[in-house]
């Protein structure tokens, strides 16, 4: 089913007027991560107190994220799930004090719905959920009854098992039609589709491969009719790239590069929202494609 392009995403109280549509050049919004975790790939432990989190998501907000995107647990491969009052402790306070003064939307990174639940009492507008609203069945209640923004994710198996062995007869076809799906499903269930926003899910359960080809038919994804997602920052298939490039383990500051070049990539396929560590450098390089567009 071919339908027509999103003009906005909808959130929890407002909502946010997706690029390459009225107009308006092709820019996709910039969310902006903010890990408290001890463990993700990139960025576990740095932003172990909330003081230091919160500093961290109001420097991503002065350097040109559009939104916040805060998350407790790690989903990194092989990783390890985190019970629910842990992730709560992590995050409530956090989300409550980027609410109140950050300036943007508040977007909460769980699969869990009492995570959730807390963070929009605290006033998120985003549940951003890994399993796309498939791991805990409290969650579709919750945000039928809430009305968040949602973001539903694909990811073939869990964080523990995922890139054990991960295997598509087409990749982006398999994951356009399990996106199809779980938008429907959601529709049917009474959420309104102008809530949704569907992602891929690069490298939760994908090789090196499967990456790229994500990323090289992104644009296959826009027939959805649901704003396009996609968080590549910093993750294996940049740094296997660019060690095959370079000859050597990249940097952080060289994945940060090659994930702002992977931005623009993204931006001429319609991409309408990219999920990423250095929003500040990303936020540059989409403001010079779509200058020079």
């Amino acid at each position: 089913m071919t339908t027509a392009p999103p003009e906005r995403w909808q959130l929890r109280s407002t909502s946010l007027p997706l690029p390459g549509v009225g107009g308006r050049p092709r820019r996709p919004i910039v969310m902006g991560i903010v890990n408290v975790t001890p463990d993700s790939f990139s960025d576990g432990g740095r932003l172990a107190s909330v003081g230091a989190a919160v500093e961290h998501g109001l420097a991503l907000v002065a350097a040109g994220a559009e939104i916040l995107d805060v998350g407790g647990e790690s989903t990194r491969p092989f990783s390890a799930s985190v019970d629910a009052e842990e992730e709560i402790r992590r995050t409530a306070e956090v989300v409550r004090r980027l609410v109140r003064e950050a300036g943007v939307p508040v977007s909460i990174d769980t699969s869990k719905a009492s995570v959730a639940t807390r963070a929009l009492e605290h006033g998120a507008e985003i549940v951003n959920d890994v399993t796309g609203l498939a791991g805990d069945p409290a969650m579709l209640a919750l945000v039928l009854a809430e009305r968040p923004g949602v973001c539903a994710m694909h990811m073939q198996g869990t964080p523990a098992t995922m890139q054990l062995d991960p295997r598509y007869d087409d990749v982006v076809a398999d994951i356009h039609r399990w996106l199809a799906a779980r938008r429907d499903a959601l529709a049917e269930a009474g959420l309104e589709p102008s809530r949704v926003c569907l992602d891929p899910g690069i490298g939760f359960g994908k090789t090196h491969a499967h990456n790229l080809e994500l990323v090289r038919r992104a644009a296959a994804f826009l027939d959805l009719g649901r704003p396009i997602l996609v968080g590549h920052s910093r993750k294996g298939f940049i740094g296997k790239t660019l060690e095959g490039a370079l000859g050597r383990p990249a940097t952080e500051a060289e994945r940060d590069a090659a994930t702002a070049g992977i931005a623009c990539r993204l931006a001429a396929a319609g991409v309408h929202v990219v999920r990423v560590h250095a929003a500040g450098m990303v936020r540059a390089a989409l403001e010079a494609f779509a200058a020079a567009g």
